[in-house]
């Protein structure tokens, strides 16, 4: 199989030749990983056996896309975000819409004007893409969005006080990102439409169920419409304990969830596999908070193995990927034991790793794994 069968199948619980995976790195982690495989950083995943093709074309681009060598260097976005470099990631250091007046407010314009420049950087994926599963991610769709434009306390008094200007600026934010989804999916290959949105903290929703419904739920409803009308499957990401969302986000058509955070309230995989898993593929929920920096490797074993039975019981449904990036903490041969039990031995790794080498001497197209 080819990867991209493999999460066609895995998506369909058909038979697959291992458990598809999608891993994400910390910065550290990718940089680590790149000097021990030679690599350069964006073609670790590669290397590592991503099976996913995936790039970022909304603002999250801006945050993850875009590095700085040090820390205190900044940019602003086309939103008027200025992002800082901070512990390797880019964070938040003005907000251009925290003290506006809703006068203000309403009159953002987002840089629609930037459409093609942002879809630039799918196609140039693609292109390169053959035999992976392509995915592009417009995400942060709505309340994500809206607080880093208008600061996380604003964007939350919004809600209360607000709920009106609060519903027209999510409304706004959804507006763009179908924008942006439309486009890529009219123009690229794709096989799922990735969307997102944190809604969720470590312990509960950031605002309650109630109020999701309400101002956020009918706009990602047209958001996740996007895909769907065209065929696609639609995947969400949303960090945190949001498990009471998960029955509206199936009504509305998610097929894909991730990172399921195994460590927040009722987002233990196995049991989320029992009460969703006849509707929901998921991607997610290797700790790593504590198994993969902490744990020894035979531990990152055993708590693998279990993790990829309990969510395969039906068959498939299952990517692997951890509940957040793989932290530079992490021991080596924690790494790749997690691997190993996949199916993918450090040996493979490393003679992927020389292949994509060779490729890259000889501009060669690298073949999917």
């Amino acid at each position: 199989m080819n990867s991209k069968e493999r999460v066609i199948a895995a998506l369909r619980r058909e038979p697959v030749d291992r458990v598809p995976v999608f891993m994400w790195f910390h910065p550290d982690t990718a940089s680590h990983l790149s000097r021990l495989l030679e690599l350069p950083p964006g073609l670790v995943g590669d290397a590592m056996g991503n099976d996913v093709h995936q790039t970022w074309v909304n603002n999250n681009y801006a945050m993850e896309g875009i590095t700085h060598e040090h820390d205190g260097e900044s940019h602003v976005d086309d939103w008027g975000i200025t992002w800082t470099r901070g512990y390797s990631f880019n964070q938040i250091s003005h907000y251009p819409l925290a003290t506006a007046s809703k006068d203000e407010i309403l009159a953002y314009q987002f840089p629609t004007g930037h459409i093609d420049e942002y879809l630039a950087r799918m196609q140039t994926l693609a292109e390169a893409s053959d035999g992976y599963f392509l995915g592009c991610d417009i995400s942060p769709c709505a309340f994500e969005m809206y607080w880093r434009l208008r600061g996380m306390q604003p964007a939350l008094l919004d809600m209360v006080d607000d709920p009106e200007l609060a519903r027209t600026m999510l409304n706004r934010c959804m507006d763009f990102a179908i924008q942006l989804g439309e486009a890529a999916c009219d123009r690229l290959p794709l096989d799922w439409l990735w969307t997102g949105d944190d809604v969720a903290s470590q312990t509960s929703m950031m605002i309650s169920p109630t109020t999701w419904r309400d101002l956020i739920k009918p706009g990602l409803q047209r958001v996740f419409d996007v895909g769907k009308s065209r065929g696609l499957w639609v995947a969400y990401h949303c960090c945190g304990a949001m498990r009471p969302i998960i029955p509206d986000l199936i009504e509305i058509g998610l097929d894909v969830l991730n990172p399921i955070q195994a460590n927040c309230p009722g987002m233990e995989p196995i049991e989320l596999k029992k009460d969703f898993g006849d509707r929901l593929t998921f991607m997610g929920g290797v700790d790593t908070q504590y198994l993969l920096p902490n744990g020894t490797a035979a531990e990152v074993r055993r708590a693998t193995a279990a993790l990829l039975e309990g969510m395969t019981a039906d068959g498939g449904g299952y990517i692997l990927a951890a509940s957040h990036t793989i932290p530079p903490e992490t021991p080596d041969e924690n790494i790749f034991a997690m691997y190993a039990e996949v199916g993918i031995s450090r040996e493979e790794i490393f003679d992927r790793a020389a292949q994509i080498r060779k490729a890259i001497r000889g501009a060669d197209p690298v073949p999917a794994m």
